[in-house]
């Protein structure tokens, strides 16, 4: 008979077979960042996630290098907003700002930006309207201003999430024509139009003020386009292939892991870690436990690289074992 059970008797033969494990180095933590002063807001879609001002950052910045998470992916909620949202390539711009503060007061932390307009445009949509469709080649220019306006702030890598068509090849051209020819690219190859980013566009201030995002982020139900995606930003120059959500889409996780070579990635998103955090707050599952298990769930998949509103925790977790 075989007996697999041998190998599951104790804890440290466990440890010892264990196939997936979870680092703190797989970890990178969103941070909201708001125009504004003596700003510490809580999202009360995301228990334990807030908004901050620049002047109160540091209080979140100093829990996350202590916890020697080395990444963090930042997102900006301005205090004006336009048709173009004109504010993601203004040198003073919050996005700008921030990187400019975190470099010089936190130089070891890797700081990655969203490169997106929803935050900043007054309709909500990823870009420049026609129509009342985002307009693909015409944002493809404004998101080439916004990508060097994150590089010339000292971004250490671009991540653009609009998923615009042609979006990898454009940044990439626009970094190495501006001289920032080794900054990599985090591609939102995969990004799904999901009902889990729910409790994000209460964080950003970023839903869209008519229609949805369908025409621009993948059907749900679509398994082979992903690959299809990918291949795209993978030959038009992406250093990091990113799928977004991750609970629900961890078969699309594993087929990149096999169909490419680059380091995966994907995002936990918002509607994820509410779902688990008020589930936890009713005593309905062991909070601690279905975080860890879905993280661990992820990596399983395939990812090589996790985004995770849940970094904070999971670390401290790590530290402790």
């Amino acid at each position: 008979m075989f007996r697999t059970r041998r190998l599951r008797k104790s804890e440290n033969i466990r440890r010892l077979v264990r196939e997936t494990k979870l680092s703190i180095d797989d970890l990178i933590y969103p941070l909201f960042i708001e125009e504004g002063e003596n700003i510490e807001k809580e999202i009360v879609s995301m228990p334990g996630i807030k908004r901050f001002s620049l002047d109160r950052i540091s209080i979140e910045l100093d829990e996350v290098v202590s916890l020697n998470i080395p990444a963090v992916l930042l997102f900006g909620i301005p205090s004006e907003k336009d048709d173009e949202g004109t504010e993601t390539w203004s040198d003073q711009g919050i996005i700008q700002k921030a990187v400019r503060f975190i470099k010089k007061n936190y130089p070891k932390l890797y700081v990655i930006t969203d490169v997106c307009f929803c935050e900043y445009t007054s309709h909500g949509h990823c870009g420049i309207l026609h129509d009342n469709d985002v307009d693909n080649d015409a944002t493809l220019v404004n998101i080439a201003k916004q990508s060097i306006s994150h590089a010339k702030a000292g971004a250490d890598m671009i991540a653009p999430s609009g998923m615009m068509d042609g979006t990898i090849a454009m940044v990439r051209e626009a970094l190495d024509n501006s001289g920032f020819s080794n900054l990599p690219i985090m591609a939102y190859s995969v990004k799904y139009a999901s009902a889990f980013y729910g409790p994000f566009r209460d964080a950003a201030d970023s839903a869209p003020s008519f229609g949805d995002r369908k025409t621009y982020q993948m059907d749900a139900a679509n398994r082979d386009e992903a690959i299809r995606k990918a291949t795209f930003d993978d030959e038009e120059g992406a250093d990091i292939l990113m799928v977004k959500p991750a609970l629900s889409y961890l078969d699309i996780i594993r087929d990149l892991k096999n169909n490419f070579d680059r380091p995966i990635a994907c995002y936990n998103v918002s509607g994820e870690y509410a779902m688990i955090k008020a589930a936890g707050e009713k005593g309905w599952i062991d909070e601690e436990r279905v975080m860890m298990e879905s993280l661990l769930s992820m990596k399983r998949a395939g990812a090589d690289i996790i985004i995770t509103y849940f970094a904070k925790e999971v670390a401290k977790i790590l530290i402790r074992k």
